[in-house]
């Protein structure tokens, strides 16, 4: 249960402001490199420093980008375009990503190269499900690519130095970019993928995920852990993406009832009850 927190006078509902503080709980949870970081018990600097193979990198930076291509058409195109509420597959999503994962985790760059087409569509198929539970329609341009923004938030908190510096930071990077990338997609659909904004946009996305992408690969190369690393990590990170998900639309569901302003700022008040000693309670999806 999310634990209440009262609303300013004439602002938002006491329900609906413990449903932004339980987003809050998710999108500010700690990131990807600190999860993995605790689960192989090195820092992940450490790993990518000294266990990726020369060229890494850019094999996955292109790995990314083509598997960001067509993956969200494909990860939709059974959902259905209706904005209502619908249950999701989470479970099964995670357990469709975790057989991926241990199917391609013994061969190295190579399988996760061939397995990440496959994980990224299921990620955000899941994403997208979530979104659809939320109210949004999957029919709409601005929620195709909000799936997407979904993919480059990595949560913040001491113990991951490399995440963003807060959920609302992270969009405002990609603020710009999703304007103009929804109004071509408008205009023209996902279909002209070559379109100038949206290069942009998925270039932007690609490499926030590339760096995630290369944390998963350099916990692999950890010998201890073994071929059976690749189902570990694809479960962490399809229930950190879920999770960034959930707290994503929610925020978003949010400011179509109370406006974007005020929802940021009740955000922002959370933060300063947090840093007063209040703590914010949330359950996990």
């Amino acid at each position: 249960m999310h634990a209440l927190v009262p609303a300013p006078s004439g602002a938002m509902s006491p329900q609906d402001l413990a449903t932004l503080a339980g987003a809050r709980a998710l999108l500010e949870s700690p990131g990807i490199a600190a999860q993995l970081a605790n689960l192989v018990g090195a820092p992940v600097e450490y790993l990518l420093a000294y266990r990726l193979p020369r060229g890494a990198s850019r094999a996955i930076n292109t790995a990314v980008r083509l598997a960001l291509r067509q993956s969200l058409r494909v990860a939709t195109a059974t959902l259905g375009n209706g904005g209502q509420v619908r249950p999701t597959h989470e479970r099964l999503h995670t357990a469709a990503v975790a057989a991926t994962g241990a199917a391609g985790g013994a061969f190295g760059l190579v399988g996760l190269v061939a397995e990440l087409p496959l994980t990224t569509t299921l990620i955000l198929r899941s994403v997208a499900e979530i979104a659809r539970s939320e109210g949004e329609r999957l029919d709409d341009p601005e929620t195709m690519l909000a799936c997407y923004e979904v993919l480059t938030m990595g949560g913040s908190s001491s113990a991951d130095d490399g995440a963003e510096s807060g959920y609302f930071a992270a969009r405002a990077v990609l603020a710009q970019q999703v304007v103009a990338a929804t109004e071509y997609v408008a205009a023209h659909g996902l279909v002209s993928s070559g379109a100038p904004a949206l290069v942009q946009l998925m270039s932007t996305v690609a490499s926030g995920f590339s760096v995630r992408i290369s944390h998963k690969l350099a916990a692999q190369s950890v010998p201890v852990i073994g071929a059976a690393t690749g189902a570990t990590l694809n479960t962490l990170f399809m229930r950190h993406f879920q999770r960034a998900a959930h707290g994503h639309f929610s925020v978003r569901r949010l400011e179509r009832k109370y406006g974007p302003e005020m929802v940021r700022q009740a955000y922002g008040q959370l933060a300063g009850a947090d840093g007063r000693g209040h703590r914010t309670v949330a359950s996990t999806p």
